[in-house]
C-alpha cells in the first residue's frame, strides 16, 4: 500500500507544485481531481489538476515524466458528481464528463476512477435503484471497454438541508452495495472505501473490509468526530448535521491500526489517499498542508 493525497484540498496549486510538495513530504501516490474547469458546486469540488478535455499526447507524456521524476504514482483520477440527479440535462452533462475522465485514465495508464453513483435525494432507495439500473450498466461497460475500474465512494452526501432527506449518493451502506453488485457484477465496478462515513452510521468499518475485499479498488483516509453533546441534543434523526464532524486521520474515532490491519489481511495493495475536509485546518494553504502532515504522521508508521 502507498500513502497518498487526494488533491481537491489544493485548488490553487498546479499539478507540478502539488507533485513537488507531495514528494518532498514523503507521499507516494496522488488521486488527482478532474472536475470540468470552473464548475464548483460545493466544498472540495470543482478542482482541476488534470483537464481531461485538453489532454494532448504531449501533456500526458509531461505528466508521466513528472510522476517518474518525483517517485509518485497516480493512484486514481477523481470526479464526484451526481449521475442520478433528477435533472436530465445535468445528468447528461456529468455523465459525459465522467466518460472523458475514464478515457483520460485509460490513456494515462491509470487503472482507477473515483466517483459517486449519485441519487435523487427526494426519492426512495427503491426508486433510485430503478434509475440506477437504467443509467449505470452502460457507464460500467464503457469503463470496462477502456480497462478502467470505477471506484464508488461510500459517502452519503448528506450534510445539509439541500441534500435532505436522502443525500446525493446512493452507495452508503453494505446492503445497498450488495444490491449494486448484484445488478452490475462486472469486476470493473467497486468501491472507494472511506471509513469516516461508516463511523457516523454505526457501521463496522473493519467488517466491511473483509466482506467487500474484492470490491475495494481505492481507499480514502478521512476521520470522523462525533460531537456527543450535539448527538444528545439532536439524536440520530438529526442526520448528523450538527454532530458528524469530518476530521483528519488521528483526530477522530477511526481506529486506523485496526482498519489498516484489515486491509493488509485481505491483500489490498492500492493507495490510501488522505482526503482533507477538516474545517480546523482550512483558510490558508499552510493550514491545509499542516493538516495533511498531521495525517501523514498518524498513517505513515502503518504504511512504510
Amino acid at each position: 500500500m502507498k500513502l497518498g493525497v487526494m488533491s481537491a484540498a489544493f485548488p490553487e496549486m498546479t499539478l507540478e507544485e502539488l507533485a513537488d510538495w507531495a514528494a518532498a513530504q514523503g507521499f507516494r501516490a496522488l488521486e488527482l481531481a478532474c472536475w470540468p474547469r470552473g464548475e464548483k458546486e460545493r466544498r472540495y469540488a470543482g478542482v482541476t489538476h488534470i483537464d481531461v478535455t485538453a489532454l494532448s499526447p504531449a501533456r500526458i507524456e509531461e505528466i508521466q515524466g513528472l510522476m517518474r521524476e518525483k517517485g509518485l504514482e497516480i493512484a486514481a483520477l477523481g470526479y464526484y458528481p451526481n449521475p442520478l440527479d433528477p435533472d436530465p440535462a445535468y445528468r447528461e452533462h456529468v455523465i459525459a464528463h465522467l466518460r472523458k475522465v475514464i478515457e483520460a485514465a485509460s490513456r494515462m495508464g491509470v487503472s482507477v476512477v473515483g466517483t459517486f453513483v449519485g441519487r435523487d435525494w427526494k426519492r426512495t432507495v427503491e426508486e433510485n435503484f430503478d434509475r440506477f439500473r437504467e443509467i449505470w450498466p452502460p457507464i460500467v461497460r464503457f469503463a470496462a471497454d477502456y480497462g478502467v475500474k470505477l471506484a464508488i465512494e461510500n459517502c452519503p452526501m448528506l450534510f445539509s438541508y439541500d441534500e435532505w432527506p436522502g443525500g446525493k449518493n446512493l452507495a452508503y451502506s453494505p446492503a445497498i452495495w450488495r444490491r449494486m453488485f448484484e445488478i452490475i457484477p462486472d469486476s470493473h465496478f467497486g468501491l472507494t472505501l472511506d471509513p469516516s462515513h461508516l463511523v457516523w452510521q454505526f457501521i463496522d468499518y473493519v467488517r466491511v473490509v473483509y466482506e467487500f475485499k474484492d470490491r475495494i479498488f481505492h481507499v480514502h483516509a478521512k476521520d470522523m468526530q462525533i460531537d456527543r453533546e450535539m448527538l444528545y441534543q439532536d439524536g440520530v434523526l438529526g442526520l448528523g448535521f450538527r454532530w458528524q464532524i469530518p476530521r483528519l486521520p488521528g483526530l477522530g474515532e477511526v481506529d486506523w491500526a485496526r482498519f489498516i490491519a484489515a486491509l493488509y489481511a485481505v491483500g489490498y495493495n492500492g493507495a490510501v489517499c488522505i482526503e482533507h475536509e477538516d474545517r480546523s485546518f482550512e483558510g490558508s494553504e499552510e493550514l491545509v498542508k499542516r493538516g495533511f502532515l498531521i495525517a501523514r504522521n498518524v498513517l505513515a508508521p502503518l504504511l512504510p
